[in-house]
């Protein structure tokens, strides 16, 4: 297994700057949901690091489920256009206020069918958070709500986002150099 330091390209964002964003998105979401039930809806395995520290910093009383989506064809990097439930919500998010919590908005196509399955449980309301929008490689118009940072069409890895399944715990955003990265054979 490589050592990241012998791809990464640059840190496109550094640890505390991560963790000041998730702060911050923490004092306006509690701001936003004082008084109300909020549930927050994680999209696993990216999402649970971002999850975790959000969950830390937001004030108000809330509860967190979990989904699971398949979204990629036979390439890595590219979207398939098509999503597959892996797991589902173990609650009913009927007459709740959901909030669903990202990793990374891409092409928005995974986004904009998680958002219509949810939308079909009646929640009260159902709203986006993502700790990065990839907003230039957007096909599909989504709903976002709350947003970390905006980031430019680079491959990025690190704070949840695997690179073949692994580097998810990285405290920060690295780019890849892709010349000097070699996927590992599993």
């Amino acid at each position: 297994m490589q050592s990241y330091h012998e791809f990464l390209s640059e840190i496109l964002i550094p640890e505390q700057e991560l963790q000041d964003k998730v702060k911050e998105l923490g004092k306006i979401i509690s701001r936003d949901y004082q008084e109300q039930d909020l549930h927050l809806v994680c999209i696993l395995r990216g999402g649970v690091l971002f999850l975790t520290d959000l969950m830390r910093s937001i004030s108000v009383p809330h509860s967190i489920d979990f989904m699971a989506i398949s979204s990629y064809g036979s390439g890595v990097r590219e979207a398939s256009g098509h999503i597959r439930l892996t797991m589902d919500l173990r609650d009913d998010i009927q007459g709740r206020n959901v909030l669903l919590v990202e990793d990374i908005v891409d092409s928005g196509h995974t986004l904009t069918s998680v958002l219509g399955l949810l939308a079909t449980r009646k929640p009260a309301s159902l709203k986006v958070c993502t700790l990065l929008d990839k907003a230039e490689r957007r096909e599909t118009e989504v709903p976002i709500d709350y947003v970390g940072f905006v980031i430019p069409n680079k491959y990025v890895f690190g704070y949840g986002l695997d690179l073949d399944e692994y580097y998810r715990e990285l405290p920060f955003i690295g780019v890849v150099n892709e010349d000097k990265y070699t996927p590992p054979d599993h």
